[in-house]
């Protein structure tokens, strides 16, 4: 019987939560030095001077440097965005966010090295600051002069695009502005990194927190001049990463200089007001939307304008309008559609990619935009919905932009969440609150949101698996998916051991080193189950044909009449199960003729990006005299195609609901009119915990794809991108009856009070 597809309990767990796991500040290096670093507290000026002298003298104190002590090259912006913008390791000449480094001390502790930053003196002559996306469209302060505009990206048109699309025939149009607010990942385990050179100083090592170990190495041996054989990146565990350790900072990049100069290891690990207000952020995007129909309910035109934050440094974030246009019309076939966009460097932390990128954004808008659509027209939402969706005849289907997706049956998955959410039900119980509220009975407002969405997953090139047959008849898997959190070593065993019939508790799965793995993507993008597990199973398909012929041998039997029984782990000759043999007979054979252990490797690559889909229905009930929301239910269906592990995979959804759910209901970065962030630590900054939420309600489906041997989707960040648009619709449904048909994110008991109280 087949292991994929079971329950299987994530063999991570216990070492996790128990035995303890192994985070990068838990390392002890032998004479390992401590950094801090010294940040710009004004958002943009003249770097006049850093004054080191006093900081110097302090005890413990091992070096203080500034940019020109380093003397490091700038780190480039990516291929696709204005190369004008690169960004210093530490800041040189001038400042452009709150939080950036100047200067870093290394010393004996932790203590001694922050006391010692107490005493540098920055002097910065403050200029005005471009902070919001209008100041930096205006022009009138630009954040990288040399570049002569704030543009960091303009996303070209498809070919045949109209822009903007003609409405003028259209029976009904609605307009919309949505801003999906700046968000802070908030990993448990905030960015931490610890170096040592090796004692003739031509070999790094570097244990990193990161979501992709050998972008790490080639980053630093690019930075330092040293072949990318020389340089060693250890991944242990990762306490979360959400899009945020994508790619290696300038703070954790900087530290091999830090070693090399003070001979002793260096290990760095950042505040929690770091993280927050120095580290990436997410999101930063405005969307402007207009969708036109019939009056009968039939979708026929949608545009939309999407404007991007890039921060003051452009990185993945600035490139993100593309990964909205790419599902901009989500379920829907809507026959005339258009998308244009731009990102803006501002004054303020860098954007990444945050869970989802760019698609939540996407949902958000063409989600909030037929709801308004709905109910323009008097039409429920679910009833819209089912008239516009592409048909599950059509696929693969190629939307209008020419992204192709690959498979979907939208209105099963509508019908299965309205029916387990019993929307019906709800609508009745929303009309006689209503009528009781009129009365004066009641002051809590029921509102009902459905968001159905389509998402691109398994963005970027190929990613490997390897399965060694060890000496003991174990299995050793090998994986360029970097885990953090997402069950990797219980999935990948899974897969092999389906495979192979190897037990589970006999295999082995390494991943997050660069001595141990040849090469690694980036765990992002809901790409790992369908990259990663699709080149573990073709591997190990691959082994079971090497140990077949191995098997053919002991055997004495023709190698085309062997085959593998995978109950039992053992091969035979076809028609007759004895005798037969085990992975550990092939295994000692190979180690009795001395050569190498059997091994099979693939570097799998997929044609296409694969496309997920859903439909989540939220509840909430909002106190009109103080505008507190309380989520009451949710109720997701998540299509991924196959499932490897569907206890794994509900752990994905619950995580993904838990992160949209913050976005609408409490989360967002905060900039005063002068570029100061409002947030420095978890009173501010209101990230989502247990408590702030039910328990949810998952609906199973499953539409397997064509375009990898597993049949499986992206997983990860499919609950974030539907829960979020359905609880945004919900909230601003509830308070629809008084008069308020939109209310920006983040939905708070203030905003929603003024809403209501200021029509």
């Amino acid at each position: 019987m087949s292991v994929l597809g079971n329950r299987v309990l994530r063999t991570e767990d216990p070492r996790m939560l128990t035995e303890g796991a192994r985070y990068v500040a838990d390392l002890r290096l032998d004479a390992e030095a401590h950094a801090c670093f010294v940040r710009s507290t004004v958002a943009h000026g003249r770097l006049i001077g850093v004054d080191t002298a006093d900081a110097r003298t302090k005890p413990g104190v091992l070096g203080v440097f500034t940019a020109a002590d380093l003397d490091l090259p700038d780190l480039k912006p990516i291929p696709m965005v204005n190369q004008q913008m690169a960004r210093p390791v530490l800041a040189r000449d001038t400042v452009r966010f709150v939080g950036e480094p100047v200067a870093v001390i290394v010393a004996e502790t932790p203590a001694a090295a922050a006391d010692a930053a107490e005493h540098v003196f920055v002097d910065i002559e403050p200029q005005p600051a471009a902070v919001t996306l209008a100041d930096a469209a205006a022009g009138d302060t630009l954040v990288h002069p040399p570049a002569g505009t704030n543009i960091a990206f303009d996303m070209p048109p498809t070919s045949d695009m109209e822009v903007p699309l003609d409405l003028s025939g259209c029976d009904v149009v609605v307009t919309g502005t949505l801003a999906d607010q700046r968000l802070a990942a908030v990993p448990l385990e905030p960015r931490s990194a610890a170096v040592e050179w090796s004692a003739d100083g031509a070999r790094l090592t570097f244990h990193a927190s990161t979501q992709a170990p050998h972008r790490v190495r080639d980053t630093l041996a690019g930075l330092y001049g040293l072949d990318k054989d020389a340089v060693r990146v250890v991944t242990a565990d990762v306490g979360g990463g959400f899009g945020a350790k994508g790619t290696p900072s300038p703070e954790e990049l900087v530290l091999a200089g830090l070693a090399r100069a003070v001979a002793r290891p260096v290990k760095w690990t950042e505040s929690r007001a770091e993280n927050l207000t120095a580290s990436v952020h997410g999101r930063g995007q405005t969307q402007r939307f207009r969708l036109g129909g019939t009056g009968s309910g039939r979708i026929t035109h949608y545009e939309i304008e999407v404007v991007q934050d890039a921060g003051a440094y452009p990185m993945i974030g600035a490139f993100l309008p593309t990964y909205t246009r790419k599902v901009l019309t989500g379920c829907y076939d809507i026959a005339h559609s258009a998308a244009s966009g731009r990102s803006y460097v501002t004054n303020t932390a860098p954007v990444t990619a945050y869970r989802g990128a760019g698609r939540p954004e996407a949902v958000f808008a063409i989600e909030r935009a037929v709801d308004l659509y709905a109910a323009e027209i008097g039409m429920d939402p679910a009833e819209v919905r089912r008239r516009n969706f592409v048909g599950p005849e059509r696929f693969p289907y190629t939307n209008p932009v020419g992204a192709i997706y690959d498979s979907g049956d939208y209105g099963t998955a509508l019908e299965r969440t309205l029916d387990t959410a019993r929307y019906d039900d709800l609508r009745a119980e929303q009309a006689a609150r209503r009528a009781r509220t009129d009365a004066g009975d009641d002051p809590t407002l029921l509102g009902i949101g459905i968001a159905s969405f389509v998402e691109s997953t398994s963005s970027g090139p190929s990613e490997l698996g390897e399965v060694e047959l060890a000496a003991d008849g174990k299995l050793i898997v090998r994986s360029g998916a970097t885990a953090f959190g997402q069950g990797h070593a219980t999935c990948w065993a899974m897969i092999a051991a389906d495979a192979t019939g190897v037990p589970l508790d006999h295999i082995a799965v390494i991943s997050g080193d660069t001595a141990e793995i040849a090469t690694s993507g980036l765990t992002a993008a809901s790409r790992s189950a369908q990259l990663a597990g699709s080149a573990v199973l073709t591997a190990a398909r691959h082994l079971v044909d090497l140990a077949r012929a191995q098997a053919a041998t002991l055997l004495e039997a023709a190698e085309a009449d062997v085959v593998l029984d995978t109950a039992a782990g053992a091969f035979h000759v076809v028609g007759s199960p004895r005798p037969r043999v085990g992975w550990t007979d092939i295994a000692a054979e190979a180690a009795a003729a001395g050569g190498a252990p059997l091994a099979a490797a693939s570097d799998f690559e997929q044609p296409d990006n694969t496309y997920a889909f859903g439909c989540h229905v939220a509840a909430v009930e909002v106190d009109s005299v103080t505008g507190r929301t309380t989520l009451r239910s949710i109720t997701a269906c998540d299509d991924a195609g196959t499932l490897i592990n569907p206890l794994i995979a509900e752990g994905q959804i619950h995580g993904g609901i838990a992160q949209g759910a913050a976005q609408v209901l409490l989360e967002e970065i905060v900039y005063d009119g002068d570029g100061n962030p409002l947030a420095a630590n978890l009173v501010d900054y209101p990230a989502v915990s247990a408590p702030d939420l039910p328990s949810f309600d998952l609906v199973t489906m499953e539409t397997p794809t064509p375009l990898n041997p597993l049949g499986a989707k992206g997983i990860g960040e499919s609950g974030t991108i539907g829960a979020g648009p359905a609880i945004l619709n919900a909230v601003c449904d509830a308070l629809s009856h008084r008069g308020v048909h939109h209310l920006d994110m983040p939905t708070t008991p203030q905003r929603i009070w003024r809403a209501l109280t200021h029509r």
